[in-house]
């Protein structure tokens, strides 16, 4: 839940224009609310006629941080174990800093983290929307700070790296709410990025409620969303290509993709924990659903999280042990749509 404003914590985003220049015009809005806009907004946007593969927008985005400064940390552990099952952000590499006070982190810097979020929007029987996956690479700069005036030095490369991508300033939106919130242990300011239409991510000014000296900045999108803004194919092309046209669920592509990483990552089909998601997941996945098996999908998903992290096993092992799961669970259930709905039911 959020709270209302800190008063341990006053701080004005916009004191100082979030170090923007005079061709931004900001307007405000009740309860704090601001919304920044470019003066040449009015400009259209043209797509890219070849847009660049996953690995080509990874090195785009790496090389821009690198160009700053700003090095790539190893991604972190799947199995999280700590507040939440699996890793769901790549934020939680601030967890020592920002929830128990310490003088450290777990990584900082660029870090493209692929995470499993069950929380992704839904329609009114249950199918993702347009825009939402179980699991997608969260791309992210972490980084400790000790002034809150970093925050606007972060701000604006994040900027001039989304137009090194093609999403120029003169198509993005720049909006929020000025005051601060608090989560548990956690304090925080966010700012938000719409390009066009299309929300791209947000960057946060956070500290520790209790003590506020330790304080960071998280700046987070996904590789997957960036990709949509950039090139405004259609999402489930974008996501799963030409598994698409196969008339298989666009939710069955999506948890074979999202067990792909999780197996892919050791992690196995379980009772309870990390391995107890896993089932979850696959329970969206009826056995005749891919009656000639998963492979196809699983060697192009694991390809895909192989850019981001090294899988500890290999495509084929990990196609046998979803298989193996599938056929399981359809053994001690002969109707798979009761499970379907049970699965989703508590995560709306």
């Amino acid at each position: 839940m959020l709270t209302a404003d800190s008063p341990s914590r006053p701080l004005d985003l916009l004191s100082d224009r979030l170090g923007l220049g005079t061709q931004w015009d900001i307007e405000h809005g009740a309860d704090g609310r601001f919304e920044i806009c470019h003066r040449d907004r009015g400009t259209p946007y043209r797509p890219p006629r070849r847009p660049p593969q996953w690995a080509g927008l990874l090195h785009q985005l790496e090389s821009g941080f690198r160009a700053a400064g700003v090095t790539r940390a190893r991604p972190l552990p799947m199995r999280w174990g700590r507040d939440t099952e699996l890793t769901i952000s790549a934020v939680q590499a601030l967890d020592p800093l920002l929830k128990d006070g310490k003088p450290y982190v777990f990584r900082r810097g660029y870090l493209p983290q692929p995470v499993v979020r069950l929380t992704g929007e839904r329609d009114h029987v249950g199918a993702l929307r347009e825009g939402f996956l179980t699991s997608f690479v969260n791309i992210s700069r972490i980084e400790p700070v000790t002034r809150a005036a970093e925050f606007t030095g972060i701000f604006d490369h994040w900027l001039t790296l989304l137009s090194g991508i093609g999403l120029h300033a003169r198509h993005l939106t720049i909006h929020g709410r000025n005051a601060v919130w608090q989560r548990r242990e956690v304090c925080g300011l966010t700012v938000h990025f719409r390009h066009l239409d299309l929300p791209v991510g947000d960057i946060v000014l956070l500290w520790n409620a209790a003590d506020p000296s330790c304080m960071a900045v998280d700046l987070g999108s996904g590789l997957e969303r960036l990709a949509w803004a950039r090139t405004r194919r259609p999402w489930w092309e974008l996501a799963f290509g030409s598994f698409t046209t196969a008339g298989v669920a666009t939710d069955v592509l999506d948890a074979v993709r999202t067990a792909t990483l999780l197996v892919g990552n050791g992690i196995a089909p379980a009772a309870r924990g990390a391995g107890g998601v896993l089932r979850r997941i696959l329970s969206a996945v009826p056995a005749d659903a891919a009656p000639l098996g998963v492979s196809a999908l699983v060697r192009a998903s694991h390809g895909f999280w192989s850019l981001t992290s090294p899988m500890a096993l290999p495509w084929p092992e990990v196609a046998f042990v979803i298989e193996r799961e599938i056929h399981r669970r359809d053994v001690t259930s002969s109707s798979p749509l009761p499970l379907l709905r049970s699965s989703w039911s508590d995560r709306t």
